[in-house]
């Protein structure tokens, strides 16, 4: 045991490197909730990609804070990027707001990893405040809200030749169950008489 407790002398003792990253990652988690549960999940009702934000915060969070203790030369970057150059990720396709989520998460994981003792906490507390808040105003006021835009494939020609914007509408809001306020046509297959249009529905609410 002795011998095992050996290995690790400086990390054992340090009571006040220990003390900083319990408080930063304390922050980190903090604040990476309230973007998560607060604004993302209340806003869309959506829990599948909870665990990846939160298990994408706390990684990030872990290698920044360790590794700013470890002096990394070339080889050992080139190395890691190796290793994510083997790596292949098939995943299905999400919305670039859930990408905007993921990568809004990263960030505040390298903000608190990588502050040093130049940065105070209040401008520490200021910037992950900033980042909350905006994400909160930008979901959740009508004004700034987008309407989201989805690919159909429209089969009822005559009802598009007819002119009659309202019941098209309404006929693409009754067959998608989308909320639908306007269309663009992409492209006509007189072919298959079919329609390819970009549905524009009203964000949640």
């Amino acid at each position: 045991m002795a011998e095992l407790l050996g290995l690790f002398p400086d990390a054992l003792i340090d009571s006040a490197n220990f003390a900083k990253l319990y408080s930063r990652l304390a922050l980190d988690l903090f604040f990476t909730a309230l973007v998560v549960l607060g604004v993302y999940v209340r806003r869309y009702g959506k829990t599948e990609f909870i665990f990846t934000y939160f298990m994408f915060n706390v990684i990030t969070f872990g290698l920044c804070f360790l590794l700013r203790k470890v002096k990394v030369d070339m080889g050992f970057a080139l190395g890691l990027f190796a290793v994510f150059g083997i790596l292949r990720y098939r995943t299905e396709q999400i919305r670039t707001r859930d990408l905007t989520y993921l990568f809004v998460v990263i960030g505040l994981a390298i903000l608190n990893a990588v502050v040093n003792t130049s940065v105070s906490v209040a401008e520490l507390l200021l910037l992950n405040g900033t980042i909350v808040l905006l994400a909160f105003i930008l979901e959740f006021t009508p004004a700034l809200r987008r309407d989201q835009a989805r690919s159909v494939l429209y089969d009822n020609l005559e009802l598009l030749r007819s002119g009659d914007e309202a019941a098209l509408i309404a006929d693409l809001t009754q067959r998608s169950g989308l909320q639908v306020a306007r269309y663009k046509i992409e492209d006509v297959d007189l072919l298959r008489d079919t329609v390819r249009l970009t549905v524009y529905s009203n964000a949640p609410k």
